[in-house]
């Protein structure tokens, strides 16, 4: 979320609520967060059906009535809200406007005041502001003292009050873009292509202040103390008598400025590319793209109704709300956006087919990740319940324990889980081909046919489960067997775990598929494992979840099959110095290694991270002893450490769970209010922004010093690289059922996020 400070919402409160000593964690030694309010972000959007019209200017009166100029007319938005697109039609309140031929409006006293070819004129004070002038060609309009009026036709002016030409003038050598009336100094600033000039009443010639090319935009800021100018290569400062203060601001997110305003002490730019507003703190939040605007060439901004900011573009209007709320309230805007559109047999599913981002044309389907999506959200509902004694959550959490039962039930081998399932007849028996599996371990891999009808002639399921869909079954039963209260559902969890890790070892820690065969990435046994040099991650990964793995089977079953194999694994096979191994060890192998090991470490896997953090809820808690548990609460850490340039909340809650004192709370909390409340796909662009500070390529992916805000960027899985600047349109909604609700939940069930305090 994008933060505009007023005087409801402090930055410095923000930051002290984190460590205030009320608040109550479960581990006493950690920093807490206090759920206060503040605001959240999102676009409300009007599009344009004709390309061809030419939106000019909006504006807002003091009845909150928003009113659009075009090149042939006055426009008002209609039939709109959030991610569900209005239209901007013609205003036709007024009759007798119809046949105006209007050529600019500004506010006056907060009314609309408006110019055609005749006259300055309003529907206000009963209509009987009517000023006739002598420049039919102009198109400038600016408000002056005691309703007189200077208007251009872009090289002539002439300052009118009640029909009556009171002076005129012209500009030699600047086509004139803008004016403003500064009432302190009864003065006009005058923008021209090449110049800023002043002329105040009675004062005769215009005066020229500051020279300059490419000039596009003003403002008068600061209480009309500063003058700001924006240029087709970022900004600069003047004084009113036209010094230039400071050196020109071009690192900006796109520096073709078209509007400056500053709105509620806060400064904001319309570019060719999108609009940005200055952070106190420094840097901009960028408003780019169809998650914010119809189209990104911004022509006007300004205020709008209710805190918010009415942006107008090529393609339509956007309005940036900014509403008061809590992560709480946040969180259940989520969780009714996933029981709306995001359950497909009690599966947690993304939303992949819209048209033309339209919602109402949601089509879910089938995905290789329904498990792993599944058992995130699962955990969510399970906090959710534990925390705040929602039966909504509860129920919610149940079903989607029996979607991921079912995930077991729908194939004829005990101990096999499915990736998805679908009605009959609706998924493609096809062979799979992966290019890169033609150097895998055993032959015959790209013959495989992945989808298989269950005995039930109603039903098919996929089959090929991978190691990310065990850690996602793993996680998902672990929680349920440790902390859900009715004794029923628990012993289920508890058997399809034991079920589970009973089949993987029987199997020489191999997941085996239908077809006798282990699946693609479903092993975990020392001959794959140990094949790869020390630095590959794999080698550490697969270590560290089968620990994990058999450590809480046999914690929930106490059969002493499963601590054995575990201690085979550490005593024999190396699997503890594995997973010990320090992150800062991991990376590419020698081009002389085999083809395989070369592919698994040409650059960093971020489901890798998914499947470690999610996996250390099994690795810490249960580890066999104290020595043991020590060392794995160093392993996260160092992991931790890795990731901490993500500021990614699931991680640093997940490495919170160990007890640390310092799990980047404050980083978390702005992932958290970063998120962005439509989940939509599209395209993203942020590779041509100038005020981005790029990093030489690298192992792990990492593009820039910092990471975006979840908002600008193009990925919000966890399992994604967060610092990709681009992407195409998707037109998918992501459920905000693993990426937001788990780590918020999680954050509330470790208690270090508050309940929302009084308001």
């Amino acid at each position: 979320m994008k933060q505009i400070l007023s005087s409801v919402i402090c930055f410095t409160m923000l930051l002290v609520s984190i460590y205030d000593a009320n608040a109550q964690s479960k581990n006493p030694a950690q920093p807490v967060y206090q759920d206060i309010p503040y605001l959240q972000d999102y676009a409300i959007k009007f599009t344009v059906n004709d390309s061809q019209r030419v939106l000019e200017k909006c504006l807002v009166d003091r009845n909150e009535f928003i009113q659009i100029l075009a090149d042939d007319g006055l426009y008002r938005p209609a039939n709109c809200r959030f991610q569900y697109p209005g239209t901007l039609q013609h205003d036709q309140r007024y009759i007798a406007m119809a046949d105006k031929n209007i050529k600019d409006m500004i506010l006056y006293k907060n009314q609309f005041v408006y110019l055609d070819e005749h006259a300055v004129f309003s529907n206000a004070w009963a209509g009987k502001v009517y000023c006739q002038h002598t420049l039919p060609q102009a198109h400038i309009l600016c408000g002056g003292p005691d309703f007189s009026f200077l208007i251009s036709d872009g090289t002539t002016l002439s300052y009118v009050r009640d029909s009556q030409q009171l002076w005129s003038g012209s500009l030699k050598s600047s086509v004139l873009l803008d004016m403003q009336y500064d009432e302190i100094s009864n003065t006009f600033f005058i923008l021209g292509e090449n110049a800023l000039y002043s002329w105040s009443p009675g004062a005769g010639a215009i005066k020229s202040l500051y020279t300059s090319n490419q000039l596009t935009c003003f403002d008068l800021i600061q209480n009309n103390s500063r003058i700001i100018i924006g240029t087709m290569d970022g900004y600069l400062l003047l004084d009113k008598k036209g010094k230039q203060q400071g050196q020109r601001e071009n690192k900006l997110p796109w520096p073709q400025l078209t509007r400056i305003k500053e709105i509620n002490g806060t400064l904001w730019f319309g570019s060719t590319k999108g609009a940005f507003k200055s952070r106190q703190q420094g840097g901009y939040d960028y408003y780019y793209g169809k998650r914010w605007l119809p189209g990104n060439t911004v022509t006007h901004l300004d205020a709008g109704p209710e805190n918010s900011v009415l942006i107008l573009t090529q393609k339509g209007l956007s309005q940036i709300c900014f509403k008061e709320m809590t992560l709480l309230d946040k969180a259940l805007i989520y969780e009714d956006q996933v029981r709306q559109r995001h359950i497909r047999y009690g599966l947690n599913s993304d939303i992949t087919r819209l048209t033309d981002h339209d919602l109402a044309t949601a089509e879910l389907s089938t995905a290789a990740s329904d498990n792993l999506w599944t058992a995130m959200y699962l955990a969510s509902q399970l906090f959710r319940y534990l925390t705040t004694g929602s039966q909504e959550a509860k129920q919610n959490c149940y079903e989607s324990f029996e979607a991921m039962e079912r995930l077991h039930t729908i194939n004829d081998v005990r101990g096999l889980f499915a990736r998805s399932f679908e009605r009959h007849g609706y998924q493609d028996f096809r062979k799979e081909f992966r290019s890169y599996v033609d150097n895998y371990w055993y032959e015959g891999y790209q013959g495989t046919i992945s989808w298989r009808q269950a005995d039930h002639p109603e039903w098919d399921w996929r089959a090929t489960a991978s190691s990310d869909q065990t850690v996602g079954q793993m996680f998902a039963l672990t929680l349920i067997a440790e902390h859900i209260d009715d004794p029923e559902w628990r012993q289920r969890a508890v058997t399809l775990l034991d079920d589970l890790m009973t089949y993987i070892v029987e199997n020489d820690f191999c997941l085996v598929d239908y077809n006798g065969k282990p699946s693609l990435w479903g092993r975990w046994n020392p001959d794959y494992v140990n094949r790869f040099a020390r630095m590959v991650g794999d080698r550490k990964l697969y270590s560290s979840n089968m620990i994990a793995f058999l450590q809480t089977a046999y914690h929930f079953t106490g059969k002493e099959l499963f601590k054995k194999k575990a201690m085979e694994l550490i005593d024999t096979h190396g699997y503890l110095e594995n997973l010990m191994r320090p992150f800062s060890e991991i990376g590419p192998v020698p081009e002389s290694a085999d083809a395989w090991s070369r592919m698994l470490t040409k650059e960093w896997n971020h489901s890798d991270d998914e499947m470690y953090f999610l996996a250390y809820w099994g690795l810490y808690p249960y580890a066999f002893d104290d020595t043991l548990k020590q060392k794995f609460k160093w392993a996260i850490k160092d992991h931790w450490n890795a990731e901490r340039p993500e500021k990614n909340s699931l991680w640093n809650f997940c490495y919170a769970m160990t007890g640390a004192r310092e799990f980047d709370l404050e980083e978390s909390i702005w992932h958290l209010k970063e998120f962005p409340l439509d989940m939509i796909q599209y395209e993203i662009q942020n590779s041509h922004r100038k005020d981005l500070t790029r990093i030489e390529p690298n192992f792990r992916g990492q593009t820039t010093s910092e990471v975006l805000p979840p908002d600008e960027r193009p990925e919000l899985k966890h399992n994604k690289n967060l610092f990709t600047l681009d992407s195409r349109d998707r037109n998918s909604e992501l459920s905000a059922g693993d990426t937001f609700l788990l780590p918020y939940w999680m954050g509330r069930f470790l208690g270090v996020i508050t309940e929302p305090m009084q308001r």
